[in-house]
């Protein structure tokens, strides 16, 4: 029986063998194949933005997003509700948050090809505390002449969220005031810490944040349902929370690593998870955060917007965004750390903080998520 502290060392030892194991995947669709030259041969432009726009964050890699393709020149954005997070978002914010992002990086590959990329949010109006079907986006490529893509293009196949612990070194202030510029806009108010005192109280929120939904057994259970355990099962489900790679193969064939496991708090995959999670939260030598003017969906697509480009910026100054929103969210039992850290940052239930982001840098970045082939993002 491996004991828990060989267990611990196996584990940190996969995330990096993991980095360059895409190319071990088994037979049948890469799911990494949509990091490698998204829409290259495509014909028509509304597939090579949308094949930029679906290597967006979002929440637990679920890739919430359906597209249909409208006339010659237009698509139609919304959720696809089969994805939503129940347990963890039930009114679905940050589902939006992420279909925010999912826009963001469209858009931001339209000017490649010369075009510019006209939005409309919410075109038939928006949903209240449950999401439903009508789109959260309806977009037109047209034709600009001075069109030309920006430099967080460059980055959207190259920016990664790093899930692992932060070198020590505090960001450099001219990166940071890049960040910030990058996520400002009409009703987003970014924020940024690098003070140890107020760095300290956020990684105790933090961490109590995790705490809870993982001792919550319906919330834990909803990100357990969604692992995908070792390279097949990877291949199989292109989405999720993928632990795959290195020694989490072995892990997986030995039976440490199962569903079973990792829904026992008491196993030695829990408790060795727990501690590798500690040590993540506690080496973040910075926090950023997204606070927006209104608490409503228009504000929540925004918030997702601005962190897209805030992720695009920070990886073109060498640094990495990794979201611990755990403390925001909105189901009965984070209510008190909620509560602390939108006091803390200054937010009002009417103006609140959308997202809470681990900043740093990493010694070497990360393997991409797994992606869904655009095909299944697509709806008559």
């Amino acid at each position: 029986m491996p004991t828990r502290r060989h267990v611990l060392e196996l584990l940190a030892a996969a995330p990096v063998a993991a980095a360059g194991g895409c190319a071990g995947t088994p037979p049948g669709p890469d799911p990494y194949a949509a990091w490698r030259n998204p829409g290259q041969g495509d014909a028509d432009p509304r597939r090579f933005v949308l094949a930029h726009g679906l290597l967006a964050p979002n929440p637990h890699n679920r890739q919430p997003w359906r597209v249909r393709l409208e006339g010659a020149d237009a698509l139609s954005l919304s959720v696809d509700r089969a994805r939503l997070l129940p347990e963890t978002d039930p009114f679905g914010r940050q589902i939006i948050i992420g279909c925010g992002a999912f826009l963001e990086l469209t858009a931001l590959a339209a000017p490649r090809l010369g075009l510019s990329a006209e939005i409309t949010a919410w075109p038939e109006g928006a949903p209240g505390l449950q999401l439903d079907d009508r789109p959260f986006a309806r977009v037109v490529l047209r034709p600009d002449p001075g069109a030309k893509a920006g430099p967080l293009f460059d980055q959207i196949v190259r920016r990664r969220t790093e899930k692992t612990p932060f070198l020590e070194d505090r960001p450099a202030d001219a990166a940071v005031q890049a960040i910030l510029a990058a996520a400002s806009g009409p009703g987003v108010k970014p924020g940024e810490t690098r003070d140890p005192i107020l760095r300290d109280r956020l990684v105790d929120l933090c961490w109590t944040g995790w705490e809870i939904e993982t001792r919550t057994p319906r919330t834990h259970m909803e990100s357990v349902r969604l692992m995908r355990i070792g390279r097949a099962e990877v291949a199989r489900n292109p989405d999720g929370i993928a632990l795959a790679g290195g020694m989490m193969e072995v892990l997986a064939r030995t039976g440490v690593m199962t569903r079973e496991a990792l829904a026992d708090p008491d196993s030695t995959a829990s408790r060795s998870g727990l501690d590798m999670y500690r040590k993540m939260i506690r080496a973040t030598p910075g926090f950023f955060w997204i606070r927006t003017d209104s608490g409503d969906r228009q504000a929540q697509l925004a918030a997702g917007r601005a962190y897209a480009r805030a992720q695009l910026a920070a990886s073109a100054q060498g640094l990495a965004l990794h979201p611990w929103s755990m403390a925001l969210q909105e189901f009965p039992e984070m209510e008190g750390p909620y509560r602390e850290v939108q006091a803390l940052l200054g937010a009002r239930p009417d103006a609140p903080v959308q997202m809470l982001v681990r900043m740093g840098a990493t010694g070497k970045p990360s393997g991409p998520s797994p992606r869904r082939r655009l095909d299944d993002l697509m709806v008559a």
